[in-house]
């Protein structure tokens, strides 16, 4: 771990997304909660791992619509 950690705010900025959509995924539970570290009470974020988080998240979206056809 040798990048900087992003607060909420950075990561929404980066992924340009409302703050509220990334306090939302993080409140999610399971193996497809949104990476994230918690330093006491707030929420940190490691870009790579959110962005690999994100892929897999498309990966699993094609996944599910390809069984349906």
């Amino acid at each position: 771990m040798d990048q900087a950690l992003l607060t909420v705010d950075e990561l929404a900025g980066k992924l340009k997304v409302p703050k509220s959509w990334v306090y939302y995924k993080a409140k999610e539970k399971g193996p497809n909660k949104l990476p994230l570290i918690r330093v006491g009470k707030y929420l940190r974020f490691e870009y790579d791992q959110v962005m690999n988080w994100l892929i897999n998240q498309q990966e699993e979206f094609k996944r599910k619509i390809n069984r349906r056809k």
